[in-house]
């Protein structure tokens, strides 16, 4: 199993109201200059919020939803930091109710 860290706030917030993309592609570029495989991932209305252990932060959370995941605990702790409104948490996949942890209930 392997443990996954999100950062979570409405689709508006991360991406009209903070500067996401930008924070995003610095991480990218900092990856690749250390030569480090990517560890994070933006997700568009992440479906590992049907779990039913994670039903009080969907419920909580304004629709539609974003989460940047990631397996780097430090990262989402500096997410959490660096945009202030935005809920953290974790979860342990794959399990029953959580098969693909990056999956995306956004229309493609």
């Amino acid at each position: 199993m392997t443990t996954y860290y999100y950062a979570l706030a409405s689709q508006r917030f991360l991406l009209e109201e903070e500067p996401l993309e930008e924070v995003l592609k610095e991480r990218r570029r900092y990856y690749h200059e250390r030569e480090k495989e990517i560890d994070f991932w933006f997700i568009k209305q992440p479906a590992f919020l049907e779990a039913p252990e994670l039903a009080s932060v969907n419920a909580n959370c304004p629709k539609p939803s974003a989460a940047v995941v990631s397996t780097d605990k430090v990262f989402i702790t500096w997410l959490k930091l660096r945009l202030e409104y935005i809920a953290t948490g974790e979860f342990e996949a794959p399990l029953t109710s959580v098969s693909d942890p990056l999956a995306s209930l956004a229309a493609a």
